[in-house]
C-alpha cells in the first residue's frame, strides 16, 4: 500500500511580521490544506508551537488584543536588555508546556548555538524551551542556556526551516517567507510616535528607547545625512542577513511552494498590528490557491470565488 505524501509547512522568522503565519494557517485550513508536519524559526516557532498543540485560537485571541503598552509590560529591562520571561509566562497561559514528542503532529524549532554558529534542531523536550531559544533575537532578547550551550535566534542560520521540515518526514513543503520584501523598508517608528499617558509609562518608554535606540526612520528617509540609530542599524542588518540566507537556502533546498505575504508596511516591533499581519497572510493564500492546488495535486474543494487567480501563473515561488 502506497504511503500518503506528507505535507509540511515551514514558518519563517520575521519578528512582529510573524503574526501573518496565523492568517496563512487559517486560510490553508479553510481551503482544505492541512499540514502534517510543522517546522518554525523564531516567531515561526512560536506560532507553529501553538498550531501543533491545538492552541492557535487562544494565541490569535491574545495577539489581536495586545496594545503597545502591553508589549512594554512584557519586556524585562532590568539587565539592560529584554529578558523575555514575562512574555513566555503570558505565552504559557495560552499554550501548555508539553513534551514536543507528545504532540499529535511532528513539530520542530530552530535555534543557533552562539559558540559554534551551528543550527540546533528541537524535536523533543520542552515545547516552551524550544520556542524561547528559537526567538532569542540578539539585541532584543537575551540568549538561553540549554544543555550547556548558549542559544540564540534560529533566524541567524536558518530563517526558513525547509530542511528541518523534510528531516521530520515531509515529502512536500509549503514555505512561508516573511522577509521577501522588507530590505530597506520600515523599521517601526512606534517608540517615537508615543504619547505616554502616565509618568510611569513615560519612564518605561524612555528606558526601552535607551536599550533599542532611535528607530523612527527608514534607510531611504530624506534625512540621509543623519546617522542611523542603533535599532535602525540592527533591524536593517537583520533584514539583509535573513533575506540573503533565505535566498541561498531556498536555492539549495527549494520547497514545493513558497508564499511571501506583503508585510513591508510592518516594522520589527509592531507586535500590536496582529490584525493587519493576519489579514496579509490570509490574502496571500487566497490569491495563490489555484497554484497551491496545482503544485500540491489537491482537488478544488473551496469556493472558486474565494480565490483570485495568481498573477504568478505557473511559477512555483510566489
Amino acid at each position: 500500500m502506497q504511503r500518503k505524501n506528507r505535507l509540511g509547512i515551514a514558518l519563517g522568522s520575521g519578528s512582529a511580521r510573524g503574526w501573518a503565519h496565523i492568517g496563512i494557517l487559517r486560510a490553508l485550513e479553510q481551503a482544505g490544506i492541512v499540514p502534517d508536519v510543522i517546522a518554525g524559526t523564531s516567531i515561526g516557532a512560536l506560532v507553529g508551537a501553538a498550531y501543533a498543540s491545538g492552541r492557535l485560537d487562544r494565541l490569535e485571541e491574545w495577539v489581536t488584543q495586545i496594545d503597545w503598552w502591553e508589549i512594554i509590560r512584557y519586556m524585562d529591562l532590568r539587565r539592560g536588555g529584554v529578558e523575555g520571561e514575562r512574555l513566555m509566562r503570558a505565552f504559557r497561559e495560552r499554550v501548555d508546556d508539553v513534551p514536543i514528542e507528545s504532540l499529535t503532529k511532528p513539530f520542530g524549532a530552530v535555534a543557533t548555538d552562539l559558540h559554534t554558529g551551528r543550527e540546533v534542531w528541537f524535536q523533543d523536550g520542552s515545547l516552551l524551551e524550544a520556542v524561547r531559544a528559537s526567538i532569542a533575537l540578539p539585541g532584543l532578547f537575551s540568549p538561553v542556556r540549554y544543555r550547556g550551550r548558549w542559544l540564540v535566534d534560529g533566524g541567524l542560520v536558518d530563517p526558513l526551516p525547509v530542511s528541518l521540515c523534510r528531516a521530520m518526514g515531509a515529502d512536500r513543503v509549503i514555505a512561508v517567507n516573511l522577509n521577501g520584501d522588507i530590505v530597506g523598508k520600515h523599521f517601526g517608528g512606534r517608540l517615537q510616535r508615543l504619547t505616554p499617558p502616565s509618568p510611569l509609562l513615560a519612564r518605561l518608554s524612555a528606558r526601552l528607547q535607551a536599550v533599542l535606540g532611535n528607530h523612527s526612520r527608514s534607510v531611504d528617509d530624506s534625512e540621509a545625512d543623519d546617522p542611523p540609530g542603533l535599532f535602525e542599524v540592527m533591524a536593517g542588518s537583520i533584514n539583509i542577513m535573513q533575506d540573503r540566507i533565505t535566498r541561498a537556502r531556498l536555492a539549495g533546498d527549494p520547497p514545493a511552494v513558497a508564499l511571501s505575504p506583503r508585510l513591508a508596511h510592518l516594522g520589527l516591533m509592531d507586535f500590536d498590528q496582529a490584525g493587519a499581519a493576519i489579514t496579509a497572510g490570509m490574502d496571500c493564500v487566497r490569491l495563490h490557491l489555484p497554484l497551491l492546488r496545482d503544485v500540491l495535486d489537491l482537488p478544488d474543494v473551496a469556493n472558486s470565488e474565494d480565490a483570485a487567480p495568481s498573477p504568478a501563473g505557473r511559477e512555483r515561488f510566489l
